[in-house]
């Protein structure tokens, strides 16, 4: 039976053409659950090297298992590096999350770092991202710099106001909005759903102006609804580590427990 899916590495331009995707972060080091996800029929994941003890060994393993099920692999980087980006990406990712980008000039560099043609990516001619030299040198850059997509994530309050001129740095693919770093931000106020419910609109509104797409994680249908309804058109749904969470809290109050 064919996959119904396009192939995984359409995902930027997919991204691009704000078609309707779903995602979830991946945690857990191993190759199994991502196998299930593409078999369930997620578009993307987001190999979270943030906030996960996932290695290079790891990521490059969970990446595979990605590509080879359908799934387009992002990775969340734990930190921006040129070294980190040109990891993930020789690794195959179709895609890098940079977390607390808050200044243009940063947005350059991650972009910089993760393009063969203008930028600083630095070249091997065998690795996964290449189809172990399948491709030649030069359709090997213009593929990745065609189909790798840029995200950084607007998670910092003083970056709210930026987070239009962050969307517009060429090369920048689609704007992520952290919501649970900006009301970890505002401690124990009592209004600080209500105020990061006020930040989404403003960055949104922002990446709408800047012809930017949106990528944001709902957390409940109706939250789903309200994130579609300011342009949010990938979606990251919970993470391996919540669907486990559920579905085991479930099943124990199902017998009775």
């Amino acid at each position: 039976m064919s996959d119904p899916r396009p192939h995984f590495t359409s995902f930027r331009q997919r991204l691009l053409d704000r078609q309707r995707l779903f995602g979830t972060f991946v945690k857990l080091p191993t190759t199994q659950v991502i196998e299930m996800l593409g078999q369930i029929g997620y578009d993307f994941i987001i190999i979270d090297q943030e906030h996960a003890p996932l290695d290079r060994a790891m990521t490059d393993l969970m990446i595979f298992a990605a590509r080879a099920s359908n799934l387009a692999p992002v990775v969340r980087l734990a930190e921006f590096t040129e070294a980190n980006v040109l990891s993930a990406l020789d690794c195959g990712a179709m895609g890098i999350m940079v977390p607390h980008v808050a200044s243009v000039e940063k947005a350059a560099a991650i972009v910089r770092a993760a393009h063969y043609s203008g930028g600083s990516r630095g070249f091997v001619g065998l690795s996964r991202a290449s189809n172990w030299g399948s491709a030649g040198p030069v359709q090997h850059m213009a593929l990745q710099d065609s189909q790798i997509a840029v995200i950084p994530m607007i998670e910092d309050q003083h970056a709210i106001d930026l987070a239009g001129d962050i969307a517009r740095v060429e090369g920048i693919d689609a704007l992520f909005v952290g919501r649970g770093d900006l009301t970890a931000s505002f401690r124990d106020d009592p209004e600080a759903a209500s105020k990061v419910g006020e930040i989404a609109r403003r960055v949104a509104a922002a990446a709408k102006d800047a012809d930017t797409p949106l990528m944001m994680l709902p957390t409940s249908r109706a939250d789903f609804d309200f994130v579609a309804s300011i342009g949010a058109s990938a979606m990251v749904i919970s993470s391996d580590h919540g669907f486990i969470r559920a579905a085991a809290t479930a099943a124990l109050k199902d017998y009775g427990a």
